[in-house]
Order: C-alpha cells, then sequence, then structure tokens
C-alpha cells in the first residue's frame, strides 16, 4: 500500500536545500585548492607572507584581476587567512597541509586527483548499468602522479621512522633482504627504503603503465640499483618462497582478485617472512562507517570514482570498493591464502588500519 504523500516542510526545505547546495561550494572550493597547487599560488604565499592580490599576481606572472577572484573565494572558505585591506595569507596550518610537501599533515597531492578523478564521471553511466569498471590507468599519467604525491608524505613521515622498528625489520634490511612492494604505484615507497638500505633487493608490481612509468622515472632520478619494477600483468610475483618482507599498501581493496593477490604472496613470501598489509580503516557496516568514520561520505564518493571502479574493472571482480577491506574481510583473505598469524598493529592513524600477517 503506498504512503499518501508528505506535504513539504518549508523550514526542512530550507535547511536541505542548504545542505546540498552546500555540498557544491565544497566542490568549487576543493577545485580552487587544486589551481592554487598546479599554478604553485600556496607555495609563492608561504614565501612572501600577506599578500595583495597585485602582489601575488606580479610574483607569479599571472593576471591580477583571476588572481583576485580567487584569492577571494579561498579567502570567503576559510582556506586563506584576510586581513583588513585584503591581504590574505596562509596560517603555519595551511602551509603543513597545503605547501611542506615533507609534513605528515601534506593533502594538497590528494586535490591534484580531482581533474582526473571527475573524468571519470564520463564513464559512470554505463558503469552503473554493466557493473564493469575501469583501471587506474583510466586516470592517466596525471592521476598516477597525483596519487603518489598524495601517499608519499606518509612513507616520509611513518614508515621508516616508525613502523619498521615495530615489526623488527630494520636490522634485516640494513644486512640484506629481499621486499615486495604489492601495488607499488609510482614506486615512491619502493624507491625510499632503496636508498635506505642498499643492501636490500626491492621489487616492486603494479598494473598501471602510469604509475609503472612514474617508477621508472623516479629509479632513474634516484640513480640506484637495487630496485625494479615489474609489469604484475606480464611480469607476475614470483612463486619463490624467498621474500623476506612483502608490502601491500591501500591496494588490495582497489583489486579485483585480491583473493588471488593473497595466494600469490602466501608462494612468494618465505616461511618467516613478513606481509605488513595497510589499508583504510573500515568497519563491518555502513551504519557503523557513518557513525565512526567523518570522512565516510568522501570515501564512498572516491570509491566510485576510482577504488570500486577498479575492483570492478576484471569479470567477477571482488568489488570490495574503498570502505569495503574490513578486518574480518583482511583475516579471511589471509586465513584462506595459507597464512597461519594474522594481528593488528597497535599504530593510530586516522584513515588506515596496519596488520601484520605470516606463514
Amino acid at each position: 500500500m503506498n504512503e499518501p504523500a508528505r506535504e513539504v516542510d518549508l523550514d526542512k526545505l530550507k535547511g536541505y536545500a542548504k545542505h546540498v547546495f552546500g555540498m557544491m561550494s565544497g566542490a568549487t572550493t576543493s577545485a580552487m585548492i587544486y589551481i592554487g597547487d598546479r599554478l604553485g599560488l600556496f607555495a609563492t604565499m608561504a614565501e612572501l607572507g600577506p599578500v595583495s592580490s597585485t602582489a601575488l599576481a606580479e610574483a607569479k606572472n599571472l593576471d591580477e584581476r583571476w588572481v583576485r577572484e580567487w584569492l577571494y573565494q579561498q579567502g570567503a572558505a576559510g582556506i586563506l587567512d584576510v586581513a583588513d585591506g585584503e591581504i590574505f595569507s596562509l596560517s603555519p596550518e595551511a602551509v603543513a597541509v597545503l605547501v611542506n610537501d615533507d609534513h605528515p599533515a601534506f593533502g594538497a597531492g590528494t586535490f591534484a586527483q580531482l581533474p582526473s578523478m571527475i573524468s571519470q564521471l564520463e564513464h559512470l553511466p554505463e558503469i552503473f548499468e554493466t557493473g564493469r569498471g575501469v583501471t587506474y590507468d583510466s586516470l592517466g599519467a596525471a592521476g598516477a602522479l597525483a596519487l603518489e604525491r598524495g601517499s608519499t608524505p606518509w612513507f616520509k613521515t611513518f614508515l621508516l621512522p616508525a613502523i619498521l622498528p615495530k615489526l623488527g625489520l630494520v636490522e634485516r634490511l640494513q644486512a640484506g633482504a629481499k621486499v615486495a612492494d604489492i601495488g607499488c604505484g609510482g614506486g615512491a615507497l619502493t624507491v625510499m627504503l632503496a636508498e635506505a638500505f642498499p643492501n636490500s633487493e626491492f621489487h616492486g608490481y603494479d598494473i598501471s603503465s602510469h604509475a609503472l612509468d612514474r617508477a621508472n622515472q623516479n629509479v632513474a632520478a634516484a640513480g640506484i640499483a637495487n630496485a625494479t619494477f615489474h609489469d604484475a600483468a606480464v611480469d607476475p610475483l614470483p612463486a619463490s618462497g624467498d621474500f623476506d618482507f612483502v608490502m601491500a599498501f591501500d591496494c588490495l581493496h582497489d583489486m579485483a582478485d585480491p583473493r588471488g593477490a593473497a595466494r600469490s604472496i602466501r608462494e612468494a613470501i618465505a616461511d618467516d617472512g613478513v606481509w605488513l598489509i595497510t589499508d583504510i580503516k573500515a568497519r563491518d557496516t555502513f551504519a557503523e562507517n557513518v557513525a565512526e568514520n567523518p570522512m565516510a561520505a568522501l570515501m564512498y564518493g572516491f570509491s566510485m570514482l576510482a577504488c570500486l571502479a577498479s575492483a570492478t574493472s576484471e569479470p567477477d571482480g571482488e568489488a570490495l570498493g574503498t570502505l569495503g577491506f574490513t578486518r574480518a574481510v583482511a583475516e579471511e583473505i589471509t586465513n584462506e591464502a595459507g597464512f597461519a598469524r594474522f594481528e593488528e598493529m597497535s599504530f593510530r592513524h586516522p584513515t588506515n588500519t596496519f596488520y601484520v600477517v605470516q606463514p
């Protein structure tokens, strides 16, 4: 039986319309953060200090009227501080988030993904009809670079100084170990570790041609010989049983076949090897994700624009999506693959969970 139509409550209508159009405000602000990063406006403001539109335009050799409108937008959105006389500046916190790519809070790299992610909207109507997604290569070379920029600050800040010592792997890596980086992307992590541990041998695996191009550029720029990158589609992880350390950072939820990947890792890893899984902190239900994750809406959106699209890019893909790799799923997949030990690390991070898995 159909329920009778409810009358529109005008007060609720105003509130709901404000909420919906507030989302559009966030979208345009995000787009202008991307512009500020791409044009180097934030970096120049950090160097110059409080600045007028005229001074910033002159410093960047840009049109003053367009720079002024950008400053107005970012000031109105609270991204920039504004003083009397229309003088704009970045707070120390803004510099950390928008300029300093060595700071763990740096986030401009994430905004750099916007153009390539938004381009996915062209694919989504067909994907909704067929259920068949697209790979990360659909994001293009710019997308691969943006993903690299988004993850590199975390690698620099936490992995080497904090995570590896907790795993007890530093001496092993210093002596010489064989390491695999699964879903290596642009290879920033692989190269960083190869530089830190020259006696160890590092292998990065990915299926994105754009990411692998970036990885090979990064290893060439570093001038190191102990890191090699492989197209996993044609040169997969070997069943050699001799890898001492395997890493999988924020990639298993993207995979069409994470169970197959886990089985391959089990065949590749040594009996005393360590597999470190880092993935998005996901809860068991939608309700729990919404209640406990203030970025749930953002992550479900990212999922359709990238993660779920990748996870359904092959027939019968696992389709986990951004918030689908829960602890229960992780433990099930690793147990099925033949791993005996599964432990969650006591390392606090706002968006990620860390699991130590061993044969």
